[in-house]
């Protein structure tokens, strides 16, 4: 049991008490205030979407190189509704210095405008949650971190390197919405060799560059960048890397994925998870998955 010899010990507890009352109170508002902020980026994200071109024809194909005729013929059945919106689930890690830390993120995504809305936690440890808000929307790039959805921690863009550099991200995870690949979902093509394409994407004064790298069962296994790194504030080698193809309403996609830094002295990687469409809506649907 506690004692006190004096009044002026229960008045420091009482006050300690009222601070930490405060402090609870303070970040339950700071956090339904961030809540509110990536609800209402991802709303209009959603909301700005619009019906993209017709159903896939496999007779376009003929305008896509062939690597990436070959995975298209592989991922998307034919007919296929084009993907106009959705939502993504990821579980996995990411890296802050040495050390790895468990992760869950919601990505929302739109095909036309091109754009998407990441809203993660990173478990730093016990009761440590960082909040991350990371968002390509109408031509700019966000980046946002906060201790316990509170204290700011980093608050990065719109910039054009930023902004370049969200596209990138965008362009290289299209193998979930594998329809902006086709002729007419705004991206041009270069083919390079047999195995590999570049993929160009303008939005607006935003452009952006991925080359698909395509492996022997004809799906896509691999992307390279060169995409802006905030920590040097320019650009250099960036990788993602593919596994674990799966059907999901009938389009074949990866479930596993990681992406990371390529240096002289290696790669870098920083993040990877395990990932789970949880519904696309498509260009003739009328129900909204997110």
């Amino acid at each position: 049991m506690l004692t006190f010899r004096s009044g002026w010990g229960r008045r420091a507890v009482v006050l300690a008490l009222g601070l930490a009352g405060g402090l609870a109170a303070a970040t339950r508002v700071g956090r339904r205030r961030f809540d509110d902020r990536i609800r209402t980026q991802a709303g209009e994200l959603i909301s700005a979407a619009q019906r993209p071109v017709p159903r896939f024809d496999p007779t376009d194909l003929a305008a896509l190189p062939a690597p990436i005729q070959r995975h298209v013929e592989r991922a998307l059945p034919a007919g296929q509704r084009p993907i106009e919106r959705g939502r993504l689930r990821q579980r996995g890690e990411f890296r802050l210095g040495s050390a790895w830390h468990p992760l869950t993120a919601t990505q929302w995504f739109t095909t036309r405008p091109p754009g998407f809305v990441w809203d993660a936690t990173i478990d730093l440890a016990p009761l440590l949650p960082v909040r991350v808000f990371d968002a390509y929307h109408d031509g700019e790039g966000r980046l946002e971190a906060r201790l316990r959805s509170t204290l700011p921690l980093a608050a990065v863009g719109p910039s054009p390197g930023l902004n370049e550099g969200e596209l990138v991200r965008y362009l290289a995870e299209a193998v979930w919405y594998p329809t902006a690949l086709l002729p007419g979902g705004g991206v041009t093509w270069d083919s390079i060799d047999d195995s590999s394409a570049r993929a160009t994407l303008a939005d607006d004064d935003v452009s952006a560059s991925v080359v698909f790298h395509v492996g022997a069962d004809d799906r896509i296994d691999r992307v390279t960048a060169q995409r802006y790194r905030q920590e040097t504030d320019d650009v250099a080698p960036w990788v993602g890397t593919y596994d674990a193809y799966e059907s999901y309403e009938g389009i074949e996609i990866p479930t596993q994925a990681a992406v990371a830094w390529r240096g002289a002295d290696g790669d870098r990687p920083y993040w990877r998870a395990t990932v789970e469409p949880e519904g696309y809506v498509t260009a003739d649907a009328g129900e909204d998955a997110a």
